[in-house]
């Protein structure tokens, strides 16, 4: 049994830049009757300075004898602000208990990474797999209706999870995008929900630079045809509140300095003469 459809799978690494592990796993997907997951090493596997992306099978230390999964597989590095920047690899391996992983040491060069924008936005990289299963050898034995990679609804083009609520209370709101690129819905996507995000944030968790690359973020998705007067407006009120406490906070600190100047000045009076 072969040539069964391709699934795509969406990885969204957050922190990327404070992660601390050699390897990350992602969560598991199902396809060819068989879970499999993506192995990162965020500093490099065997390659210094380089970001290493494999395709795993989960379970293969239980697969049986004579086990194997002929596979084509992309790997795509999003570039959330232009797709043609995203970084592609491309591999067609045999899959076994000898071989259970397969993917690019040298996916991308840190450097190149961090430094082109687009990769790491809100500090979140985002990975897209897609898996098409050539050639399967050995027994099917896990159901694809439990994997992750189609637990999602389609909401205007949109392949996403756990967004619902944000289009039913604005229906509008991508009324006028119609991206043919799948991997720019999903950045698009990222890219809208880590906006989002930073509305539940307080003042002290969201500093001056990271309103200013929300601004630009939201110049972004507006330019690609996304409705958002309301949340721009929400902005607006965040950054307020953000300038209002930083005004306070220096407030604070000149009472405080004014505080010890008068303390020390009690504590003179108060001295004996000599």
């Amino acid at each position: 049994m072969g040539n069964q459809p391709d699934k795509k799978f969406t990885w969204v690494i957050k922190n990327f830049s404070s992660l601390q592990s050699e390897k990350i796993y992602s969560d598991q997907f199902v396809v060819g009757g068989c879970k499999w997951r993506l192995l990162a090493f965020p500093k490099g596997n065997d390659k210094a300075n380089h970001f290493s992306l494999y395709l795993v099978v989960a379970d293969y230390n239980i697969l049986p004898i004579g086990w194997r999964r002929h596979v084509k597989a992309s790997f795509t590095i999003v570039n959330q602000f232009s797709d043609k920047l995203s970084q592609l690899g491309e591999t067609q391996p045999w899959f076994d208990r000898k071989s259970p992983d397969w993917g690019f040491t040298e996916m991308i060069a840190l450097t190149e990474l961090k430094a082109r924008k687009g990769f790491l936005v809100n500090d979140e990289l985002i990975i897209v797999v897609k898996v098409y299963v050539l050639e399967v050898v050995g027994k099917l034995d896990v159901s694809e209706e439990s994997s992750p990679v189609i637990e999602t609804i389609d909401v205007k083009g949109f392949q996403v999870e756990s967004v619902n609520r944000l289009f039913e209370r604005h229906q509008d709101i991508a009324s006028k995008l119609r991206p043919k690129n799948p991997f720019m819905k999903t950045a698009y996507m990222n890219l809208l929900l880590g906006l989002t995000r930073t509305m539940c944030q307080s003042p002290q968790e969201v500093s001056k630079d990271d309103i200013a690359e929300q601004y630009a973020a939201l110049a972004y998705l507006k330019e690609a045809g996304f409705k958002l007067d309301w949340l721009e407006k929400k902005l607006d009120k965040v950054k307020e509140k953000k300038e209002k406490e930083e005004a306070l906070k220096e407030k604070c600190s000149d009472l405080e300095a004014q505080m010890k100047k008068v303390k020390a000045e009690l504590l003179a009076a108060r001295a004996p003469l000599s």
